[in-house]
């Protein structure tokens, strides 16, 4: 197992400047009662990352696998392939088309039709098979080791994890003495890159998931890498059965906090998000929110994570694709997963990630 380190995400950093888009880091409302405001409140940021090509943080990561291969000449003229109809296969396919790389994602037949056009929109060549996204991912393997193309993951792989740490050197350029990044967790890709970048910096990392979508909190209970019941609002993007080692391995650094959180307090969340900010993001990105008490209008004064006072907090909003319809007060989300399954986690959800974009055509 590769241990994630600094070095490899500041290599990613260097390799994917100007091509990704910096994050925009916002002041937002913070110090409500039980959250340090008595002794003096603290300082609340929200990384809005949800504004990155392809509509959330996948971007990076798909582009840093994709360049490196490239630089030690590891790129083969039969492109790229994934199996994925999340943002996964989106950046994958967006990555490629920029560097003039074919790219081919597997999707099962009953895959919505606007997940195809979507990929399609990219550019990807989209091949349908199976009934399921397990015997797409077979598909996919199948014409990985038939055609020789490079076979990509959605979040379990050290350049992808690279990638979206990135983010932490873009968040401390706008909040140069940030304490604590918070961000939700599913596989673990975005969760080990951000913490490798943070353990450097000496930054806390506070990684929430949903009670009923815990991979990495049962692994951290178990000592080892287990398989959980997933069953949550927010499994359609946080949704993996199991955490990558590489995740579990991060999760051992100091300063890493783990709390969970119910599904009412997500919905909360995202629905406050919507209501003070404007910010129409997924469940994902709510999850994040939900898990620090004191978010100005969020409804969690009692969440798990609760900052001292002076404290500078910046949350990952990771995504924001999901159903608009889903922000109105009586709307209830769906709990429907789509798991965009792999080879390397045939049960495991496309993880760390949020629902499709619509199509961003730009690389720069």
């Amino acid at each position: 197992m590769h241990h994630l380190s600094y070095g490899d995400v500041k290599t990613a950093a260097d390799r994917v400047a100007d091509r990704v888009r910096p994050v925009t880091v916002a002041r937002a409302d913070a110090g409500s009662p039980g959250a340090g405001a008595d002794a003096g409140g603290w300082e609340l940021y929200f990384a809005l990352e949800f504004m990155q090509h392809t509509g959330s943080f996948k971007a990076r990561g798909a582009l840093n696998f994709l360049l490196a291969h490239r630089e030690q000449g590891e790129l083969p003229d039969a492109g790229v392939t994934l199996a994925s109809g999340g943002n996964a296969g989106l950046a994958c396919a967006w990555a490629a088309r920029g560097l003039g790389v074919p790219a081919t994602v597997f999707l099962p037949e009953t895959a919505p039709r606007t997940k195809v056009e979507r990929l399609r929109a990219y550019g990807a060549d989209v091949r349908l098979a199976g009934t399921e996204y397990a015997e797409a991912a077979a598909a996919c393997e199948a014409f990985a080791a038939d055609t020789g193309a490079l076979p990509s993951h959605a979040y379990d792989h050290p350049l992808i994890a690279a990638g979206a740490g990135t983010m932490v050197e873009e968040i401390r350029a706008q909040v140069p003495l940030i304490d604590t990044v918070v961000v939700a967790v599913g596989g673990g890709g975005l969760f080990a890159g951000v913490a490798a970048a943070a353990q450097h910096h000496g930054i806390r990392v506070v990684a929430v998931e949903p009670e009923r979508c815990r991979a990495l909190n049962a692994a951290l209970e178990a000592g080892r890498v287990v398989d959980v019941e997933v069953d949550s609002v927010a499994a359609d993007s946080l949704g993996a059965r199991r955490a990558t080692p590489m995740a579990l391995a991060a999760a051992g650094h100091r300063n890493v906090r783990s709390v969970l959180v119910g599904d009412e307090a997500v919905v909360a969340a995202r629905h406050g998000l919507w209501e003070r900010y404007r910010l129409a993001v997924e469940n994902a990105a709510g999850t994040a929110v939900a898990g620090v008490a004191g978010v100005a209008g969020c409804g969690n004064e009692h969440a798990p994570y609760v900052p001292a006072a002076g404290e500078r907090v910046a949350v990952v909003l990771c995504g924001s694709n999901a159903d608009p319809a889903e922000l109105s007060r009586d709307a209830e989300p769906s709990r429907d997963a789509e798991p965009s399954q792999d080879a390397g986690h045939p049960t495991a959800a496309e993880s760390d990630g949020s629902a499709p974009a619509v199509a961003d055509t730009s690389l720069g």
